[in-house]
């Protein structure tokens, strides 16, 4: 009989990785217990009020703020590189009408690896010029992607991406066939600047993941994707919307949230693993829906979310349990007609350039990833004929 393996002091177990330092980074920094963000060094809230989401992108990933001419040059890259091959919109196609966004987006994003070679030079690397093709190629093409699919499951043709529209204005071009107004190519603008980057997040790490097997980026790329859609990460926007439209109105509030209290339910957009306080992206993202109301009015919606964050105070707030940035995102673009399932990929379309960043980093000190378990099962045991079991 096979001898058990000699008794050894149980290792730590970190359910979810808490704690567990995986990377080190100079791409963003929180501070959970401020509620403070940083992408390189920059305050979030600077970012939103003065750049870019093109500029934002550029800094993340070259680590510094453009000159004129660098950001001139990298904003026209985007620009001409934001078409994709009509064989990517003919597989769109196929897809079923009831398939997810954020199902079409991980699908086709791995596709474009077929498309765009990357060459490696003879020690196996991707050079320069290469890297910053996949980072133009994807930064450019996924609103093309969420766009096209968007109209398509409804049986229009996609919008054509124009060259003399902003990355947000584009968007927004093409998922409506309209040019936005001013403000609210800024509200889109600033939205993708705060979701732009956040540490190291589940989708981020699951891209590391995938890139440390030297994969190829669309790949890693679409890995995140795939994570970002889950209902406890990028997902979780969506449900914010079907909880404040399951209340109905704003004197239900308050026994919904006791209900929910009572049998130990999650409530979708508090709470963050990070934040002990108000999310930054979110205080950010409640301005912009006060400044497009000031223009088109409030709604019921964000009166029922301003009674669930107050009422929530006393009570989770107390435990560090606070609003998020899925809290009033969903709400803001809503509020500029973009369809609830459409959300995640708004945010998959913004955190690329973060992702891309982290791929970047990856790439200069490359490690598989290969983490230990701590095995629970039995030790000693025999194989069964099956006519003795």
């Amino acid at each position: 009989m096979t001898d058990k393996p000699e008794a050894k002091e149980k290792p730590t177990y970190s359910p979810g990785l808490a704690g567990i330092h995986v990377a080190e980074s100079s791409v963003s920094y929180v501070d959970g217990q401020r509620g403070h963000l940083e992408y390189r060094g920059i305050d979030i809230e600077e970012l939103a009020e003065k750049s870019s989401y093109e500029e934002t992108a550029y800094l993340l990933l070259y680590g510094h703020l453009p000159t004129a001419d660098e950001l001139n040059s990298f904003d026209n890259e985007l620009r001409h590189h934001r078409r994709i091959k009509f064989r990517i919109r003919d597989m769109m196609k196929c897809f079923p009408e009831s398939a997810h966004p954020m199902d079409s987006l991980q699908a086709t994003v791995a596709a474009l690896g077929m498309f765009y070679p990357f060459p490696k030079d003879a020690a196996g690397r991707l050079d320069e010029d290469t890297v910053n093709q996949v980072c133009i190629n994807l930064i450019a093409k996924m609103p093309t992607l969420v766009a096209a699919h968007a109209r398509m499951r409804h049986g229009d043709d996609p919008i054509a991406p124009r060259d003399d529209l902003s990355h947000a204005a584009n968007f927004f071009y093409m998922l409506t066939g309209e040019e936005p107004n001013e403000l609210s190519e800024r509200i889109i603008d600033v939205a993708l600047i705060v979701h732009a980057e956040h540490t190291m997040n589940a989708s981020t790490f699951s891209a590391l993941v995938t890139a440390s097997t030297e994969a190829d980026p669309y790949t890693s790329i679409s890995a995140a994707i795939g994570t970002l859609s889950g209902p406890l990460h990028g997902g979780a926007n969506e449900d914010v919307l079907y909880m404040l439209d399951e209340i109905g109105t704003v004197d239900r509030v308050e026994s919904y949230l006791n209900a929910k209290l009572a049998n130990k339910e999650k409530i979708a957009g508090l709470g963050h693993r990070v934040y002990k306080t108000k999310d930054p992206r979110a205080t950010l993202l409640q301005a912009l829906y006060v400044q497009l109301t000031e223009t088109v009015g409030s709604d019921l919606t964000y009166e029922i979310a301003r009674q669930v964050e107050e009422l929530s105070k006393s009570t989770l707030g107390a435990k560090g349990v606070c609003s998020n940035v899925d809290f009033y995102s969903g709400i803001v673009y809503r509020k500029l007609g973009i369809p609830t399932d459409l959300f995640t990929p708004v945010f998959a379309v913004s955190r690329v350039a973060g992702w891309l960043a982290h791929w970047k980093e990856q790439l200069s000190n490359n490690r598989i990833y290969r983490p230990s378990q701590i095995y629970m099962g039995e030790h000693g045991l025999h194989y069964t004929p099956m006519d003795q079991r």
